[in-house]
């Protein structure tokens, strides 16, 4: 028998006190827990719940930008961004790798689908250390159709993150005033999409929604439990914002500016299509313009230039000093002046007109289709006066900004300190104004007086329950001249187009009566001092058609175009390129029927043989016939065209006399007329070039005698165009600072 030692008893009873001890401890401890609820001075309840309950985001849609029509302009869609795995520790089953198990081979394949070197994407993949990579810009923003061709190929490691982004599927349309979205990061250092530039900025509360939220209990793997509870406050999307524009004419705008910058490479071109009834703007755009996808071309062109960027117009400011003087009824169509040059006061160098020298006396009216500086300078002086033409420029809204729904606009800079500046200020330097300003005021000369406040906006409507939340309506925000007025502006203007003598002869469009106004601005240099070089200009044409109800107007400004040859300085050709068919297409689009054309008035010309010069003058004048006399007699000798011969309203008739005959001034004489002349006269005729007569050997009301030779030079309005901008070169007409003189079409 073994006998027990004493301190074997001794030992059990110490561990028998330890563990009751450490029992006792630990049942108090479960005590405290069940009744405080709290573990270390924390709450195991919020513990619990923050462990099993999840909180997820619901993210809000951004508003979809539609046209008028509702095609969509800009809307959210799915994307994502390519990650690439590269920790083996991701892989717990070797038959199922979950990182990139042969970079060479991923690297191979991906180069296919994303725009980055096979080489590039090979050395991130081959990164040691790192858990994953990305792939820049060129792993962003990846399409779902990409990604599930990617996705197909069932490359290991590869995985994509899902994310939204704004899509523009016109590409390069209205940019600037559509504008674009980015990232952009905020005070709790996440991320959001905010508007940057155009409708998406000055919209951008409206069109950005309100996230939800999402909280549910979970098991610890994240999994939603059967009997969980939850609680869901769902997202509230964007609202939907309707343009004014409209695709089609946005489309037609767009491939006439895509072909002038082809043809003559301009540095800058602006072009806007509004309706004048209601401000509305159809279109839009300028080159050079960018992507709002890609941002391809933002470094070029950051800036909306027909709101942000004031400039001198040029001669389309004339449209606006003619209403004046219409309006204050101090324009008499038919009163002469002369031509050529004009001191507005003794101090300050004379102003030309455009081709320097002038076309001596002629008719106000010749002065409007000639586009004379001259005229515009006399009428704003002597005939309106300064101050009260000082008051029709802010009549027409040129000293403030348009008010149009579009970020960063800014006003016009009227120089009108000195007598200098108040007279080109009237033909349109010196004085800078926007193109969306010339475009408010322009409605008031198309639509009856009213001048009315340009906008972009249509409508806004909930993106969820298709309810319109705001409607914008047409605001008259000025009457600056009479119904009564605006027509005769109109007639006036539409001479600028029809008449042989008018600058707009390009801008003709078949069906359609057309009214508007050219213009060449001059364009400041670094220096300060305005370019040289005949195409170193800012050529424009403000136009509205049709002429009897106008239902367009149409802004088309092209600077500094690429044109050779005959071609140079006839910077008309690249603006009727872009006006031309932008405004037809858009007037047979909306179905406005073509102007109504009156029937010339056809006349059997009488036998004058032998009748008193003046009656049959007088007879001539009755029946819309001009008649020329050749000589000083007072009875009529013989007459072209012949008796009974059938005549056009307007068309010349030359009367011979039996006295002395003298020439008559065959300035813009066509050929036809000036062969009347030369047949009764008895003279040889030598025409040289085409078009209508600029010089003749024998001077005007020199005596003209038998065998005699007469020379014409002709030249047809686009060379006579050149010629007067070569011209205008050559004289130097420019003045320094505010006492340079302003040369414009």
């Amino acid at each position: 028998m073994i006998k027990k030692q004493p301190y074997i008893n001794s030992g059990a009873a110490i561990l028998f006190i330890i563990f009751s001890l450490l029992f006792f401890v630990l049942l108090c401890r479960f005590l405290f827990i069940q009744v405080t609820g709290e573990a270390a001075g924390q709450k195991l309840s919020a513990l619990a719940q923050e462990k099993y309950n999840r909180n997820g985001t619901i993210p809000a849609v951004r508003g979809v930008i539609y046209d008028r029509n509702g095609e969509v302009v800009a809307e959210d869609t799915a994307s994502y961004t390519l990650v690439a795995i590269l920790d083996k520790k991701m892989t717990t089953d070797p038959k199922k790798p979950m990182h990139v198990k042969d970079p060479e081979k991923t690297a191979k394949e991906l180069a296919k689908y994303i725009k980055m070197d096979e080489s590039e994407i090979y050395r991130r993949l081959s990164i040691k250390g790192r858990f994953q990579v990305e792939f820049g810009k060129a792993g962003k923003d990846i399409t779902h159709d990409t990604k599930t061709k990617i996705e197909a190929l069932k490359l290991p490691g590869i995985t994509f993150i899902r994310d939204s982004k704004r899509f523009y599927p016109n590409g390069t349309f209205a940019s600037h005033l559509v504008g674009y979205t980015d990232s952009v990061k905020q005070k709790d250092n996440t991320f959001k999409y905010e508007g940057i530039m155009g409708v998406e900025k000055s919209y951008n509360d409206a069109l950005t929604g309100k996230d939800g939220k999402i909280q549910y209990e979970s098991d610890k793997w994240g999994y939603i439990l059967p009997t969980g509870k939850e609680k869901v406050i769902p997202a509230k999307d964007g609202n939907d914002v309707y343009l004014t524009i409209d695709k089609k004419i946005q489309t037609f705008l767009e491939d006439a500016m895509d072909k002038v910058v082809k043809d003559y490479k301009p540095k800058k071109i602006i072009a806007i299509v509004a309706d004048p009834k209601t401000g509305e703007i159809l279109a839009m755009g300028q080159r050079p313009s960018f992507d709002p996808k890609t941002k391809d071309g933002i470094d070029k062109s950051w800036h909306n230039e027909a709101i942000e960027t004031s400039f001198e117009p040029g001669s389309t400011m004339k449209i606006f000093t003619l209403a004046a003087a219409v309006q204050e009824n101090v324009f008499d169509p038919n009163e002469l002046y002369q031509s050529g040059s004009y001191r507005v006061t003794d101090k300050d160098k004379a102003i030309h007109d455009h081709n320097g020298s002038g076309w001596g006396s002629i008719t106000y009216l010749e002065g409007v289709q000639r586009s004379s500086n001259v005229a515009f300078a006399k009428i704003a002086k002597e005939k309106l006066g300064f101050e009260r033409f000082r008051e029709y420029l802010t009549k027409f809204g040129f000293d403030k900004p348009t008010g149009i729904e579009l970020p960063n606009e800014t006003s016009g800079k009227i120089q009108y300190t000195y007598p200098i500046e108040k007279i080109t200020t009237a033909y349109g330097q010196g004085t800078a104004i926007t193109p969306m300003q010339q475009i408010q005021a322009a409605t008031a000369v198309a639509n009856g007086g009213k001048m009315v406040k340009p906008r972009v906006v249509k409508k806004i409507v909930n993106h969820d329950t298709g309810e319109t939340i705001k409607e914008e309506t047409a605001e008259v925000v000025s009457s600056p001249i009479s119904a009564e007025t605006a027509s005769k502006v109109l007639d006036y203007l539409e001479t600028v187009v029809t008449s042989p003598k008018g600058t707009g002869g390009r801008y003709k469009i078949d069906g359609y009566s057309v009214a508007g106004k050219t213009g060449t601005a001059n364009i400041p240099g670094p220096d300060g001092k305005y370019l040289s070089g005949v195409n170193n200009y800012m050529f424009s044409f403000l136009g509205m058609a049709p002429k009897e109800d106008p239902k367009l107007i149409v802004y088309v400004a092209v600077q500094q175009p690429d044109l050779k040859g005959l071609d140079a300085g006839q910077g008309a050709i690249p603006v009727s390129a872009i006006f031309n068919p932008v405004m037809q297409n858009s007037l047979h689009y909306l179905n406005i029927q073509p102007s109504t054309t009156e029937k010339t008035n056809v006349s059997e010309l009488p036998d004058l043989q032998g009748m008193d010069v003046n009656e049959a003058v007088k007879s001539l004048k009755d029946k819309g016939i001009e008649a020329v006399v050749l000589g000083s007699g007072t009875e009529v000798d013989k007459q072209l065209p012949k008796a009974g011969t059938e005549i056009l309203e307007g068309e010349k008739v030359v009367i011979r006399t039996n006295g002395e005959l003298t020439a008559p001034d065959l300035t813009g004489w066509s050929l036809r007329d000036v062969m009347k002349v030369a047949n009764l006269a008895g003279l040889n005729l030598n025409p040289k070039g085409k078009g209508y007569v600029v010089s003749q050997n024998i001077q005007p009301q020199a005596l003209l005698r038998k065998d005699d030779f007469l020379i014409v030079e002709l030249k047809t309005p686009e060379e006579q165009w050149t010629e007067e901008i070569n011209g205008q070169q050559q004289e130097g007409t420019k003045q320094e600072d505010n006492q340079e003189e302003k040369v414009q079409d």
